[in-house]
Order: structure tokens, then C-alpha cells, then sequence
């Protein structure tokens, strides 16, 4: 498989990966919000992602059984068969009366596409090579960042027009289209790799040299950056903002600024090296997160709206391709998909709590002190970086 293919199959299974997902955590939020759903619920609601977190408990199943392309076939269409199903119902009962219908679906939505995750990383952590991690993963980020955004900027944009209905439709469209890929690929050679595991083989990763700090560092890295976007989209319906307005700066704008600076984040972790690209990646992010207050104390101008929604997205692709580029350097090739899981278990785990507390600290303190504190919060990693120091790999030379 040419580089090209390899990173094209990739980029296609990441960004029928983000959908779902971005549809739940872009769009959702701010349709909720104008069914006049409270802070507090939709913050609490990122629960429905719980199997992001939990992850690890079925990935050694997928590592030890079974083709990974059928896995990641087997969950696409599953996921589409939930799609179509929620479509049935109408917006206004999913929001009041049927809200069970819509918990259910969206929980059983993100079982599926984390099902996906799993095998879609082990493939990815064996098919990249060292040199190609830091591209490979800008490309990964910008995949699930294109996905994201079509489910939760262009379809939010046309949602008036479309309709609930039409908009799920399209969502389950869009899905079978980018799973076309890899039911064209072959992926036999794998299931032979995968039969030879033992159980203790998996638990052997938490034995790695210093691999106590890189945790704390999974912990710590994406908190405040989720404390404080999960906010930003309640915060602008609370300012009177259209749902048009809302998705030009999700869609076309974060469109754009996810997608640089994922490649450009990846890029540029080969000449950084993953220690000064961590550091520096967190220091911007901390920088977005706290960049809200000033629109909070009237600085509410279209134009700077806009400016700090291309920060909040530029930095967000940043720090998340180099972070999967260290992930996939504490992965054994043997137990990819697993080794691999446990690392973004412990980052969806932490950006769950993140979320959930969010709408809590910004109806108990307001948004002004809720973005100041984002701000403190993205800095908690920051030592723990400078401690980890001697444990990256190195940048590459030439």
C-alpha cells in the first residue's frame, strides 16, 4: 500500500468517525439549548459518550479476534442503522417527550463509532511508520475534524431548511460514503497478528519506563480546553446569536482552522520534536481557552467572535495531533489497538468530566470567571511536560 493509500484510507475512516460524533457535540448543543434545555443538562449529557472511556474494556477483543476492516465495517453500518431510526422522530418530542429515545440513540451511536476508533487506531499504529506518525496523525485530527464539521457546522447551517429529518438523512449519506474505502481493502494479514495474544500481553503496557507521567499527562493536557468549548456555543445562543451565525463559525471558519492546524501541528512535531511541540501546543491552547473573557466584558464584535473561533480551532488541531503522535509512540505493534485505547480512554475520560463540570462552573460562577479559570487549567500539564522532558522521541535529523 502506497503512502498515498495509506493515508487516504485513514483520513476517510476518521472522518466518517467524527459525524456522529460531531453532530453530538456541535450541533446538538446549541439545538437543545434553543429547546430551551438548560446549561446544566447539556453539560451533563456528555455522559451519553461514556463508551469513549470505556473503551478499553472490549478493545483487547478486537486486537486478539477478527479482522479489523470487518470490525470497522460491522460498526459504520450499525451506526447508520441508528441514524435512520432516531430520524423517525420529530425534534420537539426528542427534546421533551421522547428525550429517552434521543439519550438512547446518541449512547448507542457512540458505542459503535468508538468500536470503529479501536480497530481504526490499531490499523493506524501499524501502518505508520516512526517518520510518518506527525503527518499521519495531522492527517488522522484533520480527517475527524472534516467529519465534525460537516455534522456540526454545514448541517447546522442548512438545519432550518433541512429539518431534523433530512439532516439525519444526509448524516447516514455521508457515513456510508466515507465507509466505501475500506470495504474496497483488504485486511487479512492482520487476523493472523492478532491470534497470537495472551491476556497478560495487554496489561503489560502500564510496565513501560515512566509511563506513570505520560498518564498525568493524558489526564491533564485536554481539560481546560474541553471546560471551556463545551460553554462557548450556549454562550452564544445566550447572546442572542442565530443558529446560522453559530455554524458560519463552527463550519466554514472552524472548518479551516481545524483542519490547518491539525496538518500544520503534525508537520510540525518532526521538526519540534514531541517535547517543545507539546509544550508549545499547550501553551497556545491555554492562551484560546482564556481568549472568551474578553468577549464576556463587551468586546462581542463579529470580527473578534470569529478571530478567537479560529484560535479555539486552530490550537484545538494543534495539541490534539501531537498528542496522538506521543499516544502512538507508548504503542506496542503487537497490542496496537489496545495500548492505543487505554491512552485515549484516559483523554475522552477526563474531557467527559471536563465537559460535564462545565456547565456547572459557568452557571455557578458566570462566563466571565468560568473562561479565566479554562485558562488556569490548561496549564496543569505544563510541569509535568518539563518533567517527562528526556522521554520523547527525539526529532529527526535532516
Amino acid at each position: 500500500m502506497t503512502w498515498l493509500q495509506k493515508f487516504g484510507l485513514l483520513a476517510s475512516l476518521y472522518i466518517a468517525q467524527g459525524l456522529p460524533y460531531g453532530f453530538f457535540t456541535q450541533a446538538l448543543p446549541a439545538l437543545m439549548r434553543e429547546q430551551g434545555m438548560s446549561l446544566e443538562a447539556i453539560g451533563f449529557s456528555v455522559f451519553l459518550v461514556l463508551p469513549w472511556a470505556l473503551k478499553f474494556l472490549w478493545a483487547p477483543i478486537l486486537d486478539k479476534w477478527g479482522s479489523r476492516r470487518t470490525w470497522i465495517i460491522g460498526a459504520n453500518l450499525c451506526t447508520v442503522t441508528c441514524m435512520l431510526a432516531i430520524s423517525t422522530f420529530e425534534l420537539g418530542a426528542l427534546a421533551s417527550n421522547a428525550a429517552s429515545v434521543l439519550f438512547i440513540g446518541f449512547f448507542l451511536m457512540n458505542l459503535f463509532t468508538a468500536t470503529q476508533d479501536i480497530a481504526t487506531d490499531g490499523m493506524a499504529v501499524t501502518r505508520l511508520t516512526e517518520q510518518e506518525r506527525g503527518l499521519g496523525n495531522g492527517i488522522q485530527v484533520a480527517g475527524y475534524r472534516v467529519g465534525m464539521i460537516l455534522a456540526g457546522g454545514v448541517l447546522l447551517a442548512w438545519f432550518t431548511q433541512l429539518g431534523w429529518q433530512y439532516s439525519m438523512w444526509i448524516l447516514a449519506g455521508l457515513m456510508l460514503l466515507f465507509t466505501l474505502p475500506i470495504i474496497l481493502t483488504s485486511d487479512s494479514a492482520q487476523i493472523e497478528q492478532q491470534q497470537k495474544l495472551q491476556l497478560k500481553d495487554f496489561f503489560a503496557f502500564v510496565k513501560q519506563k515512566n509511563i506513570g507521567v505520560w498518564l498525568l499527562i493524558l489526564i491533564s493536557y485536554k481539560f481546560g480546553d474541553y471546560f471551556a468549548g463545551t460553554m462557548v456555543k450556549p454562550f452564544f445562543i445566550d447572546m442572542g446569536l442565530r443558529l446560522e451565525q453559530i455554524a458560519m463559525m463552527v463550519g466554514t471558519l472552524g472548518f479551516a482552522a481545524g483542519l490547518l492546524g491539525a496538518l500544520l501541528g503534525g508537520w510540525w512535531v518532526q521538526y519540534l520534536g514531541r517535547y517543545r511541540a507539546l509544550l508549545l501546543f499547550c501553551l497556545i491552547q491555554a492562551a484560546s481557552a482564556a481568549s472568551w473573557y474578553f468577549v464576556t466584558i463587551g468586546h462581542n464584535d463579529m470580527w473578534v467572535l470569529y478571530t478567537l473561533s479560529f484560535f479555539e480551532y486552530f490550537s484545538g488541531g494543534l495539541t490534539t495531533a501531537v498528542l496522538f503522535t506521543v499516544m502512538m509512540d507508548h504503542c506496542r505493534p503487537q497490542c496496537a489497538g489496545s495500548d492505543y485505547t487505554v491512552q485515549s480512554c484516559i483523554v475522552v475520560l477526563m474531557n467527559m468530566v471536563s465537559a460535564s463540570l462545565s456547565g456547572v462552573s459557568a452557571g455557578g460562577m458566570g462566563y466571565e470567571l468560568h473562561f479565566i479559570f479554562c485558562g488556569v487549567l490548561s496549564l496543569i500539564a505544563v510541569p509535568l511536560i518539563l518533567q517527562y522532558k528526556d522521554s520523547f522521541i527525539k526529532p529527526a535529523k535532516g
